[in-house]
């Protein structure tokens, strides 16, 4: 071979190389965005503050790597599946229209394939490194959320948002029993306090979006309801929210009481703010996606006082 041809071979070869990795980056990237990231950042916000209260102050760092890691895992798990499984909607809805099982960058078998992996992993990696009620409960969220609510409440219920919350509340159970190795009242009432949680948040970004979700034949309650009733709804379970996050207190300590009654508050002038603004409005938009962003600074604010509370204390 002439040293041309091996010129021409080796230049060849390092024109491909970017083009190649450019490839295999957005292969990784499809297979991150199908774990959902902001869903699985939301998770540990409320898991990892979780462990501070369960420890009365700085958790193990094995639980603390376990609970992060697996928790990962697990959600990560629960919405690729979840993608696998709504593909058919995904499609039609413009909000999901991106997803990589819509624009075929991930094949819907590879992503089954891949959500199963993750589970199984993260199932494993609790009973290895905490407990087996850690393991048990993280499984359970996972069919929970991907046969009970995917499959089953969502397209069939108006309250599947609601029922749906107790999946996405389990994070502070599996961390909770990831630390002690079993269940107490401080972790139910966070686990109400995230369940209650969910619906006034959620429903202020399908409120924007019920559209979407009436071409995919999706009957969610913004669907199939007035904007009113759906505040209605979601003043209700708000106020059990923050009742909720009181009734805490007792094991939270004096900074978290503080800032529950404060960001509370904060929370509930806004949901009554929109209920009062949804008077007479009809079919007439009302700006809710306020309330879905206050949400989340409060839900980040109240778990991160459960931390400074229990450290603190």
């Amino acid at each position: 071979m002439s040293a041309v041809n091996i010129r021409h071979q080796v230049d060849t070869a390092a024109a491909e190389r970017p083009g190649q990795l450019t490839r295999a980056a957005a292969k990784i990237r499809a297979y991150v965005a199908l774990c959902k990231p902001r869903i699985v950042e939301l998770l540990l916000i409320t898991a990892v503050p979780t462990l501070f209260l369960a420890y009365r102050g700085l958790p193990s760092l094995l639980v603390t790597v376990a609970v992060v890691i697996g928790g990962a895992l697990a959600a990560g798990s629960a919405n690729a599946l979840n993608c696998y499984v709504d593909r058919d909607i995904d499609v039609i809805m413009r909000r999901t229209s991106g997803r990589p099982l819509v624009t075929h960058t991930v094949a819907p078998r590879s992503a089954l394939v891949f959500g199963l992996v993750l589970g199984v992993a993260s199932v494993a990696l609790f009973a290895a490194a905490t407990n087996l009620l850690a393991a048990g409960l993280t499984l359970a969220a996972i069919v929970y959320y991907v046969v009970i609510y995917t499959m089953l409440l969502k397209r069939h219920t108006a309250q599947s948002t609601l029922w749906g919350g107790a999946c996405g509340a389990a994070p502070v159970l599996i961390a909770w029993a990831a630390a002690a190795g079993r269940l107490a009242w401080p972790a139910a009432l966070l686990f109400a306090v995230v369940f209650f949680w969910q619906p006034p948040h959620f429903w202020a970004l399908a409120v924007k979006y019920r559209d979407d979700y009436r071409r995919a034949g999706i009957p969610m309650l913004p669907v199939v309801a007035s904007v009113r009733r759906v505040l209605a709804e979601s003043v209700v379970d708000s106020w059990l929210m923050v009742a909720s996050s009181l009734a805490l207190w007792h094991w939270a300590g004096p900074v978290y009481g503080v800032t529950a009654a404060t960001a509370g508050a904060a929370f509930l002038y806004e949901v009554h703010r929109l209920y009062r603004a949804s008077r007479g409005a009809g079919e007439r938009p009302v700006a809710t996606m306020r309330l879905f962003h206050l949400s989340v600074v409060y839900l980040t604010l109240l778990f991160a006082a459960v931390a400074v509370g229990a450290v603190v204390r």
